[in-house]
């Protein structure tokens, strides 16, 4: 069964960073194309980032150049860096294959004000 473990979301101000990290555990990480989605409140989730094994990365328009995917297939990891922060970036995030297959983990919550 896979596990998945988000953390590193918190408050933010209106153009700052936050790095997001996922730990996934018991499956073969490595040959699964990773991404972070995520749902801000009212809306439905979305899929912000992806990342291929060999590290080819794509981002959806309201997210590009402005967040960095990343992975660690030696630590199971992947990241998410997000900077230039918008209030409308505010939502839980949440890593998982990019099919979505895998049970969701906790997410966390990043919010974005001043």
């Amino acid at each position: 069964q896979v596990q998945l473990v988000e953390s590193g979301g918190g408050l933010a101000q209106p153009g700052g960073s936050l790095r997001l990290s996922c730990v996934a555990s018991g499956t073969i990480f490595s040959i699964y194309t990773m991404g972070w989605f995520r749902q801000a409140p009212g809306k439905q989730r979305e899929l912000v980032a992806t990342i291929i094994s060999g590290g080819n990365t794509n981002y959806a328009d309201s997210v590009k150049g402005r967040f960095t995917i990343s992975r660690d297939n030696a630590k199971n990891t992947v990241y998410l860096q997000m900077s230039s922060l918008k209030p409308e970036d505010t939502a839980v995030y949440y890593c998982n294959r990019q099919s979505a297959t895998w049970g969701w983990g906790q997410g966390t919550q990043v919010t974005v004000s001043s």
